[in-house]
């Protein structure tokens, strides 16, 4: 299985290196999304409140997060349009691989690929919206808990949509109401890491672990008939 996994992801890797629509489309609309919400939002409410801190700030946690499940509807859509055009699909299912390591492996190339995209929206985030930072470590277990959830979720929809037509406007609506806890808990999770109280993040945190594990069980059970009828 893990060696399954390890071809389908160094295959989806090389595929995007070559291709770099990661860089050459996913995170400009990443980047776009951040400057419209924070155009959205009327400078007469962006100045600092009370509590000294802006309204862009306080909401700088939720619009990453929206910016990034955004981002990865785009990551997913492309990880299985490649396997729809010129029979591949048919073509990985004939191959004997392990159905769970075909699921381990798209995930992690889609998770790789988001991880590396928050990096950069991470720091457009801080520079437009100018949030502090409490725990820098706390912020990067959200980070990498949060986006195994939303990956290990998309791959399974994805999939489901794969062999359907409408599949672009498919995966929006299957993905997004079952990553809308993720969303919910990253987004606390994150306003702990950037504004405190510590305690809340970690068991945030913790809930975000439990959704990535069982979206990953989920996935590495339900993908081969996902596959067989796809």
């Amino acid at each position: 299985m893990f060696r399954d996994a390890w071809l389908m992801a160094s295959k989806d890797l090389r595929i995007e290196w070559a291709t770099r629509v990661g860089m050459g489309q996913i995170l400009p609309f990443g980047g776009l999304v951040l400057i419209l919400f924070g155009l959205a939002i009327s400078p007469d409410l962006a100045v600092a409140g009370s509590d000294g801190r802006s309204l862009l700030a306080q909401a700088a946690p939720g619009l990453f997060w929206i910016t990034v499940l955004l981002a990865s509807l785009l990551a997913l859509g492309r990880s299985f349009a490649v396997e729809s055009a010129d029979g591949n699909l048919d073509a990985l299912k004939m191959a004997g691989l392990d159905p769970a390591g075909i699921f381990l492996g798209k995930s992690a190339a889609v998770a790789i690929q988001l991880l590396a995209l928050q990096v950069v929206l991470g720091l457009g985030a801080f520079v437009l919206y100018g949030p502090p930072l409490t725990d820098l470590v706390l912020l990067l277990v959200v980070v990498i808990l949060a986006t195994l959830g939303i990956t290990a979720a998309g791959t399974v929809y994805a999939a489901v949509a794969s062999g359907l037509r409408v599949r672009d406007t498919m995966v929006p609506l299957l993905v997004l109401p079952v990553v809308a806890p993720v969303l919910l808990a990253a987004t606390k999770a994150t306003e702990a890491a950037v504004f405190g109280p510590l305690e809340n993040g970690w068991s945030w945190a913790m809930l975000l672990g439990v959704f990535a594990l069982l979206y990953a069980g989920v996935g590495m059970l339900a993908f081969g008939p996902i596959m067989e009828e796809s």
